[in-house]
Order: structure tokens, then sequence, then C-alpha cells
């Protein structure tokens, strides 16, 4: 019987749910296998809660709680928080120093994919295209017209590092342009404009078990809004999530094998999410998930769901990954 924390929070707008994330994962995880305890982090609050509301702080001299008078300490760790800390690589470098495997990419892995400019200037250098954009820093906003030449509009502005569209504009006239940087710099202190384009939006789940790549069926992500935002994302209604993707076996197989190449190529562990814009002529990374969603409602449950795997057996190939 192994002991595994789950974790959850964190300190971005995505603390919610990463919460549902967590209960998702302690639900599901086989229980004749593993001692699940959910663990909060929220600044420096770190701590398990029990079923009537008490809080039992993490000693993080080591990562554990004292429950009773009994110290509990962790095989492993299944990360669930979306956002800063678990999916930027800070929680990580501190496990990795207090030498306890988790569930998620690197620290390394982490940091680069959740910087969103770095990230596309990687994926470039492995010859997958990227749309054009232009990183901005808080201390210094170029003029709007200066941003236009390279970017040109219509365009997306959003927070450099942040997930679930939290902050995200679709600019489309010069006057929008400003108050969309404002907006994204509000989450972060830097802001990402990237050329829009235009095409159909996709989602490839990868993951690798016991030495063995599995990618998922591809879904296409049709969103009843301007584009796939935070309320399209965690409103029932508001998306549509087409699961396999209908797509000619051509390009079916071009998207697989991105995704695949780009996990290994970045260094990716566990299950991940790469984000692509299709259009009639090119691929397009969009960005990648590290830390995606796990609800079974979320993209890569369901796509494990057409190939036969269940939550349950999900999370235990994941936790396999690193308890073998």
């Amino acid at each position: 019987m192994k002991t595994i924390a789950v974790v959850c929070g964190g300190d971005s707008g995505e603390y919610e749910i990463s919460v549902k994330s967590g209960n998702v994962v302690v639900k599901h995880l086989n229980p004749s296998k593993y001692n699940a305890y959910l663990i909060f982090i929220s600044g420096r609050e770190w701590y398990h809660q029990d079923t009537v509301g008490i809080r039992y702080p993490v000693d993080k001299n080591d990562f554990s709680i004292n429950l009773d008078g009994n110290k509990i300490t962790f095989d492993a760790v299944f990360n669930a928080i979306h956002g800063t800390p678990g999916e930027d690589g800070k929680l990580l470098g501190y496990l990795d120093m207090m030498q306890i495997p988790y569930t998620s990419s690197s620290m390394v892995t982490s940091a680069i994919t959740f910087h969103k400019d770095y990230c596309k200037r990687v994926v470039k250098t492995h010859g997958v295209k990227v749309a054009e954009s232009l990183l901005i820093n808080k201390n210094h906003i170029p003029a709007v017209e200066e941003i236009i030449k390279i970017t040109g509009l219509p365009a997306f502005v959003k927070p450099n590092n942040g997930g679930s569209s939290v902050g995200v504009s679709k600019v489309k006239t010069v006057e929008e342009m400003m108050p969309a940087i404002e907006k994204a710099l509000h989450e972060d202190v830097e802001a990402l404009v990237e050329t829009y384009i235009a095409g159909r939006e996709i989602g490839c789940g990868v993951m690798e078990s016991k030495g063995r790549m599995i990618v998922f069926p591809i879904t296409e992500i049709v969103s009843k809004k301007e584009f796939f935002d935070y309320e399209a994302k965690y409103t029932d209604g508001m998306s549509d999530e087409i699961t396999p993707a209908p797509v000619n076996e051509e390009t079916e197989t071009l998207i697989k094998a991105t995704g695949a190449y780009l996990y290994q190529r970045i260094g990716c562990r566990g299950f991940v999410r790469f984000d692509f814009i299709l259009t009639p002529k090119d691929l397009y990374f969009l960005e990648v998930n590290i830390v995606p969603g796990i609800s079974p409602a979320s993209i890569i449950p369901k796509q494990a769901g057409i190939m036969g795997i269940s939550l349950e057996q999900l999370f235990d190939m994941v936790l396999e990954n690193i308890l073998s």
C-alpha cells in the first residue's frame, strides 16, 4: 500500500478548478493500492483537511503531516495544481530536494512550458510551426502601432504565464489592443501578443506508460463563443468537444506524430495535452498543458475513455510510472 499526496489549489485564478481536479483524483485512486491524502497549497499555507474541516499543517521540512500523533510521509505526489506553483516548476523543485517523486513533468520542463514565449521558441527549434508573437513586459509596453506591425490584426493577447484562458482577449481593432494588454498584465508581469491563426483547435493527449508511448484519440474543440475562453471551458453547453476529431487519416497521423515528437523533445512526463491550430495548409503549435484538466468532463479523461481506459486506470498508470 502506497501513501499518495494529491496536491491541489495553488496561487492562480485556477485554484477552484484545481481543487475539483484534486478531489477527482482522490475519489478515483484505487483504495486497495493507495492511501490518498488531499493536500491544499495556497501561498505559505500547506495543509490537509479532514471531513469535518480540521486542518493539519504540512511540515515543509520533510513534506509530512501529523494526524493525531501519527506522522504521515508520502511515497509520491500526484500533481493536480493547474497554474503556479504546481505547473510552473516551483513546487516540483522543492519535491526534487525532498526526493519525493511526482506525476508531472520535471521542474525544468514545467518552467519552460509554463512560459508561453520560451515554450514557443523551443518548439520552433524542433521544426513545428508557431504563430508570430511579441512578448511584452509590464515595465516596457511598446506603442500599439509597433505591436500590430509584428502581429497584425486580429490578434490574441494573453498572460505569458497562466492557464484556463484567464485574462485572454481576442483583439480585432487598434482601440482594443491596450485594454487587452492591461487585462493580461493584471494577471501576470508579462503579456504575449500573438497573430490570430484562423483554423480548427485540436487537442492531442499524450502519455508514457512503462516505457510505451500512448497517444490518445484527438479532440476538436468548437467554442460557441468568440474563442475557447474560461467560460467556454468550464460552462456546460458553451463548447463542443468532438472526440475523435473529424479529420482524415493523414491529418490525424500528423497531429498524433507531432504530439508524440514534442512530448519526447520537450521532456514531458505523465499525461499532457498539446493544443494545435489546424489550417487547410499547416499545423500550428498553440500550447502544451503539463497539468491538464482531469475531471470526467475534461478532454484527456474523455480521450482515454474512448480507448477503454477509466479514470482509475489512467491515474494508476501515471503513478506506476514513478513508483516502479
